[in-house]
């Protein structure tokens, strides 16, 4: 039987787990990653005695930790729970957490992550073009059309402005056009109008709503599904990721653009970010991770996107196909 700390050494094991908060924090990190704020909301405890447990926990190997610019997040380590008494220790903090109504407060601290991006896209507003495109890029994008062999229907998933829909449009037969705020497909539905796009439908939900995204899944199934720069703003990248396979028909592919790792916390600010960046090995473990097969990631030339606040920022791309076969645990969130 494996064993986390060596024989001579497990006395500091039985130690560190003598503290019901520590139980109570190794529950949690096995159920969710969070920051340490967000334990200390879940625990009731302030900032300051949370990361002095967490450190302590981390130390012995039973916690690993993530930075994001000047936020740490905290999971359980690999491997842990083959020790025996971690496995005891595990199984006492969730009881201590059930008990205590911890798990169920769970889900609102999760819902609050996005709650800045949520209030920023509401927001009206009347940002100018960052970048003009020739007048004529349709005309030049419906010639490529036919060069794409599947291209029944597209879907792009946190639509925003609609910037993208003006290059999927004349592309694509149809296109569902998909956010969760009424003033982004506003201003979507005034672009479309300007451009005389008449193969474009806009849907307002939230596909984190497992109901919404069942309805949406039973409507639609996409040849190829487009989530541009929506990955940074969910609470939980794997689960977005998740509903994007699930809205490709099987042999179908999915396409996410978002930034690489930086550390410009000033985009929190000014632009709503959750996260500041994935790296090319979390997308596609985000993409394993919901089923989808044959993944690639590529950065994308800065030269692509010379305007806008993001214009700094390392943008790549995943690609990545839902097997013929479709796996069942993929369609539905976690």
């Amino acid at each position: 039987m494996q064993v986390l700390v060596d024989a001579d050494k497990r006395w500091e094991l039985y130690k560190i787990l003598g503290e019901p908060l520590r139980l109570r924090l190794l529950a949690l990190s096995e159920h969710e990653e969070l920051s340490i704020g967000e334990l200390g909301d879940l625990l009731g405890e302030g900032q300051p005695n949370v990361s002095r447990h967490v450190a302590a926990l981390r130390k012995l190997g039973l916690l690993a930790e993530r930075r994001q610019g000047t936020r740490v997040f905290v999971r359980l380590a690999e491997g842990v729970r083959h020790d025996p008494v971690i496995r005891d220790a595990l199984a006492s903090g969730r009881g201590l957490c059930e008990r205590e109504g911890v798990f169920a407060r769970l889900p609102e601290v999760i819902r609050r992550r996005d709650a800045a991006a949520r209030e920023f896209f509401a927001k009206p507003r009347d940002r100018a073009d960052q970048a003009s495109f020739p007048a004529e890029l349709p005309a030049y994008l419906a010639a490529l059309a036919p060069l794409v062999p599947a291209r029944a229907l597209a879907i792009e998933v946190g639509t925003g402005d609609g910037r993208l829909l003006e290059a999927l449009a004349p592309i694509f037969e149809r296109v569902v056009a998909i956010d969760r705020e009424h003033a982004q497909l506003d201003r979507a539905q005034r672009r479309l109008a300007a451009r005389g796009h008449r193969n474009v439908e806009l849907f307002c939900g939230d596909l984190s709503e497992p109901a919404v995204l069942d309805a949406v899944c039973q409507k639609w199934q996409a040849d190829v599904v487009f989530a541009s720069r929506v990955l940074h703003h969910a609470p939980r990248p794997v689960d977005a990721v998740r509903s994007l396979s699930a809205l490709a028909r099987p042999g179908g592919q999915v396409v996410v653009v978002d930034y690489a790792p930086h550390e410009d916390e000033s985009m929190r600010e000014t632009e709503a970010d959750l996260w500041l960046g994935f790296s090319a090995e979390e997308l596609a473990g985000y993409a394993r991770q919901a089923g989808l097969r044959e993944c690639s990631v590529n950065t994308l030339p800065a030269a692509f996107h010379p305007g806008g606040p993001d214009a700094h920022l390392t943008w790549h791309m995943l690609v990545a196909r839902r097997p013929q076969e479709a796996i069942a645990s993929s369609a539905q969130p976690a």
